[in-house]
C-alpha cells in the first residue's frame, strides 16, 4: 500500500511540474503584474502639490503605464491558460540543444556590478569605459589595441550627451574638471 501511495504522489507532482513547464509564462504574467502594482504604487502615493499644474500632472503617465501593465498581465494570462504558447526561437544562428553559456552570462554580470560600483568614485566616463570594454570582451572581442580606444570613445560621446545636451547629471569623478 505504502509503494502505490507512493507512486500516486510521484505522479501528481510530476504532472504539477508538467503543468507549471506548459505554463511558463505565467511567471511573465506574475512579473509584469507585480511590476504594475508597484508602478501604480509608487505613482498614486506621489507628492505632487508643487508639481501639478493643470489636469495633467506627474501622475498621469506612471498611472496609464502601471495600468496597462496590469491589463497586458491579465491578457497574458488569460491567453496562457486558454492554451496559447509562445513560439520558440527559430533563428539561423542559434542551437537551441546547446546549453546557455553561464560564462558569459556571469562575465556580464560582473561588468554591470562593476561599473555600478566603480560609477560614484571614478566617475560615468571611466566606469562607462570599463563598462563597455568589459562587455565587448565578455562577449568574445579579444582586440586589445581598438577595444579600449572605442569603448573610451562611446563613453565619453555618451557622458557628454547625457550631461551636457540631455540636461541629465552623470557624476563626472576625477575628470569633472577636465570635461
Amino acid at each position: 500500500m505504502t509503494t502505490q501511495t507512493t507512486d500516486t504522489a510521484a505522479a501528481r507532482d510530476g504532472d504539477r511540474r508538467s503543468w507549471l513547464k506548459e505554463h511558463s509564462e505565467l511567471g511573465v504574467c506574475a512579473l509584469l503584474l507585480a511590476l504594475g502594482a508597484l508602478v501604480l504604487t509608487d505613482a498614486l502615493t506621489m507628492d505632487v502639490d508643487i508639481a501639478q499644474r493643470g489636469p495633467v500632472g506627474p501622475r498621469t503617465v506612471p498611472i496609464v503605464v502601471g495600468a496597462g501593465l496590469l491589463l497586458i498581465a491579465a491578457l497574458l494570462a488569460v491567453d496562457v491558460l486558454r492554451g496559447g504558447r509562445g513560439q520558440a526561437e527559430g533563428g539561423e544562428d542559434i542551437d537551441l540543444s546547446e546549453p546557455a553559456d553561464w560564462r558569459t552570462v556571469l562575465l556580464l554580470t560582473g561588468v554591470f556590478l562593476g561599473s555600478a560600483v566603480l560609477i560614484e568614485p571614478l566617475g560615468f566616463p571611466v566606469a562607462g569605459a570599463l563598462l563597455f570594454w568589459g562587455a565587448a570582451f565578455a562577449l568574445g572581442s579579444r582586440r586589445v589595441d581598438r577595444d579600449p580606444l572605442i569603448a573610451a570613445g562611446l563613453s565619453l560621446v555618451t557622458y557628454t550627451v547625457f550631461n551636457n545636451l540631455l540636461g541629465v547629471p552623470l557624476p563626472g569623478g576625477p575628470l569633472m574638471g577636465v570635461l
